[in-house]
């Protein structure tokens, strides 16, 4: 597919979850694809390399959370354990309003998304840190914080919630496998509540889950605990 059909076959995508981007968008979107695969040869990034894989299982993956949801303008927002950037890049293509910050523990992950982001024109902040450290640095800083992350909600929620403000919110990415309302006495300890669970589809048929999480008080100076502490005794 030379560009131009790439770029086209990203609208339609898009388009079919719902979504209406530009030319511009999609031609960053297709950069930002080329961009990974290539580096993707010297550090593991994704197993997902093909392109039309890329675009629906990353990119509207990324983004059709925060559509479905109402994510005001100029919110600022944390993606915690973003590894290859994800949600947050195609997030900031799409909503290039949203002011994000992306934290990773790795430092070569890290060194990648600076190269990306100054490539692509992508405006974000880039930490190198461990987040449950970071989490007791940038307390409550930010509208809403998001992972989409294989860790079970109990554990997640530790490592994001310590970061929204109250009134903020938690933003998951999760499978329909998962049982969110399992992780409820976790979440209130953390200072929330589960706001909604809701399950939706890519164009493609996967199914996914998406949870919200309300702050509605402040999470207590000993949260979040020691890495250690949160995978040897989950709240």
């Amino acid at each position: 597919m030379n560009n131009s059909d790439r770029n086209e076959y990203v609208i339609e995508q898009f388009g079919m979850a719902g979504i209406q981007i530009t030319e511009e968008q999609a031609d960053k979107l297709v950069r930002l694809c080329d961009f990974m695969v290539d580096y993707n040869q010297n550090v593991n990034l994704t197993s997902i390399t093909e392109f039309h894989e890329v675009v629906v299982k990353h990119f509207v993956d990324s983004v059709l959370p925060f559509i479905i949801l109402d994510i005001p303008e100029g919110s600022s927002f944390i993606d915690v354990g973003t590894g290859a950037g994800f949600p947050a890049l195609p997030l900031l293509i799409v909503r290039p309003d949203l002011k994000g910050t992306l934290c990773d523990s790795l430092n070569k992950r890290c060194v990648y998304l600076e190269k990306v982001c100054a490539q692509i024109r992508i405006s974000a902040e880039i930490i190198h840190a461990r987040s449950e450290e970071l989490g007791r640095k940038k307390r409550e800083c930010f509208d809403f914080s998001t992972a989409r992350a294989v860790a079970a909600m109990p554990v997640l929620s530790e490592y994001c919630v310590p970061f929204v403000k109250v009134g903020g919110r938690f933003i998951a990415l999760k499978s329909v496998n998962e049982d969110i309302s399992a992780a409820e006495g976790a979440i209130s300890k953390l200072g929330g509540v589960v706001q909604e669970i809701r399950d939706y589809t890519l164009p493609n048929g996967d199914s996914r889950r998406l949870a919200v999480i309300k702050k509605i008080s402040q999470t207590p100076t000993k949260y979040p605990r020691s890495s250690a502490n949160i995978a040897k005794k989950p709240l």
